[in-house]
């Protein structure tokens, strides 16, 4: 009896731990997803293929395409250069200082998208701070439209995505052993060659896993591009929101959505084949090892050159400042490092004055004080029930996402079962599929059942987005808790749910809280969902700003801004404190 009960068990207790993530994602990812890639073919009750011939058969499409994947491939380049020598640094630096500069890295990547747009409109503007300073310094007669071009779309992409590079790849250097490059250094190596052929290859999983998450999320981007961006500038995913809310061409959106996916699974597929999708958790690649002989070759060489021409410009370097370079530290680097975390953090501060001016318009610099705006957004009931919608969605999907996530967490880290690759991709399938994606076809199954503008819906919705961050964040968490606490426990005769209760719950409740923080602020900000869930009837807050900035622009926009970046700011500071407990408590 005992011999064939522990079989069972073996795959019963894994099944039971799954199984409410596996069915809210049949439901309500699959089916919707799947419902809406079909109607592209099906219709009235026969196969047509009239929606990919008007899609093959236009260049408009293939070209919105192109510009799609041009900015996001830029974007994740400047992301990734721009947010690696951030990463490098902050690694490396002691717990207390890494707290404060992990601080304005957090405060950028939890300030709302739309803020952050809204406020390079204020900065961009014909009347903005950049007008004003080439004004200032005579380097331009009159004020330049940066607006609505490429550039601004590149500008506030790269913004808005620069900080989740960063986090990706800091999440890898963390792991890494700074003693690796200075062995190289006293085995006779040079600076430049040191960090090329030892760090840089060890930090490539972090890279390539923050490269892929700027892309595919830059793919499904609509929100930059809209505000920012002119008619050359227009993007996939405005078409479809343009197939669906203004002509309803359920199966033309279809087929549009079947190319990005096809775009985006290939780019996945090539990324799984080559260091595995593991590695977006944090994880070591299993995979690196196992190139061809020949881009093995070719990545050396690369190397080698890169590290050669980095120990010339080395020489340069007055002598005084070498040893701060072979520690991995300069004047330089920090320099830059501030110079971009400046560039992250201020277009959103500047919201703070501009939500105080006495005068209507946006223009730089702000002038008189006053408080009106804020009066005016408190006593706005739209603004009132968007907030408190907000609030409530965000707490119950938060909830939802970690009853339903945490058990798959401690299957992945801790279970031998079988399939573990094809639960994460499973896992990480929302992140994955392009955000508008899942958003149009959620929109169409609530449609059918009724949960189009109601709370409900919104929760659901809100739930399955939140779900992938959850796990990631709590597998983090898992991976750093002994668990020869738990087999203490179980060897004193505690059953498995007493152990769970009284000794691995206790000590890992800071990151639980900080798991649910991370939840709740992913369903605090998310619009794409509550663009076309909320069925125009109920907003949330982030729709109420995204259909304020879209109709109207009004100070009232920045006293909003600035509500949202205090709330953000202590937000931020509650889960750094709960980290840090949950850090104590493991150790």
């Amino acid at each position: 009896m005992n011999s064939a009960a522990t079989p069972r068990a073996a795959w019963v207790r894994p099944l039971m731990m799954a199984a409410p993530l596996v069915m809210l994602f049949l439901v309500l990812l699959v089916y919707p997803v799947g419902q809406l890639l079909l109607l592209s073919i099906y219709s009235d009750g026969s196969f047509k293929w009239n929606n990919y011939s008007q899609l093959f058969s236009s260049s408009v499409y293939l070209d919105t395409m192109w510009i799609t994947l041009k900015i996001s491939l830029v974007t994740a380049l400047l992301s990734i250069v721009g947010g690696y020598p951030i990463a490098y640094l902050v690694s490396s630096l002691q717990k207390d200082k890494k707290s404060r500069w992990v601080f304005w890295i957090l405060l950028s990547f939890w300030t709302s998208f739309l803020v952050r747009a809204f406020a390079w409109i204020v900065v961009l503007g014909r009347n903005g701070l950049a007008n004003q300073l080439l004004l200032a310094l005579g380097l331009q007669d009159a004020p330049s439209n940066m607006l609505y071009s490429f550039g601004a779309v590149l500008v506030g992409m790269v913004h808005a995505l620069m900080p989740l590079a960063v986090l990706t790849m800091l999440s890898v250097m963390e792991n890494i052993d700074r003693n690796l490059p200075r062995a190289a250094l006293t085995l006779g190596a040079r600076p430049g060659t040191a960090f090329w052929r030892v760090y840089f290859p060890l930090s490539m999983p972090g890279v390539a896993a923050g490269a892929i998450m700027v892309f595919v999320t830059a793919v499904g981007f609509f929100i930059v591009p809209q505000l920012l961006g002119g008619r050359k500038e227009t993007m996939i995913t405005q078409l479809i929101i343009e197939q669906v809310m203004q002509v309803m061409n359920w199966g033309f959106a279809g087929a549009i959505s079947v190319l990005l996916l096809i775009v985006v699974l290939i780019v996945f597929a090539v990324y799984d084949k080559v260091l595995g999708l593991s590695t977006m958790t944090g994880a070591q690649s299993d995979k690196s090892n196992h190139s061809s002989g020949f881009m093995r070759q070719l990545s050396e060489t690369v190397l080698g050159l890169l590290g050669s021409i980095s120990d010339r410009l080395i020489a340069l370097v007055p002598r005084s400042r070498k040893r701060d370079l072979q520690q991995g530290d300069s004047f330089v680097l920090r320099a830059s490092v501030v110079a971009l975390l400046v560039f992250l953090s201020v277009p959103a501060l500047l919201m703070i004055p501009i939500s105080f001016a006495d005068k209507s318009g946006l223009n730089w610099p702000p002038q008189g004080f006053t408080l009106q705006h804020y009066q005016d957004m408190l006593a706005s009931p739209l603004w009132i029930n968007a907030t408190v919608r907000s609030f409530v969605v965000g707490f119950f999907a938060a909830l939802a996402a970690m009853a339903v996530g945490t058990p798959v967490a401690f299957l992945l880290v801790r279970s031998q079962m079988r399939g573990k690759a094809l639960l994460l991709a499973f896992v990480l399938s929302p992140l994955i599929i392009p955000r508008m994606i899942i958003a149009v076809g959620m929109f169409y199954f609530f449609s059918k059942v009724g949960l189009v503008g109601t709370s409900l819906g919104l929760v659901l919705g809100h739930t399955v987005i939140a779900i992938p961050y959850v796990v990631m964040t709590m597998m983090a968490v898992l991976r750093n808790y002994d668990t020869r606490l738990d087999m203490a426990a179980q060897s004193l005769g505690a059953r498995p749910w007493q152990t769970l209760r009284y000794v691995t719950f206790p000590i890992i409740a800071a990151g639980l809280t900080s798991s649910f923080l991370f939840a709740f602020a992913t369903s605090f900000d998310e619009l794409t969902i509550s663009l076309f869930a909320s069925g125009g009837l109920s907003s949330t807050l982030p729709k109420q700003f995204w259909d304020e900035v879209t109709l109207q622009i009004s100070p009232v926009i920045a006293a909003v801004s600035t509500c949202l970046f205090a709330f953000i700011g202590i937000l931020i500071t509650c889960a750094d404190w709960l980290r840090r407990r949950s850090a104590a408590s493991l150790n």
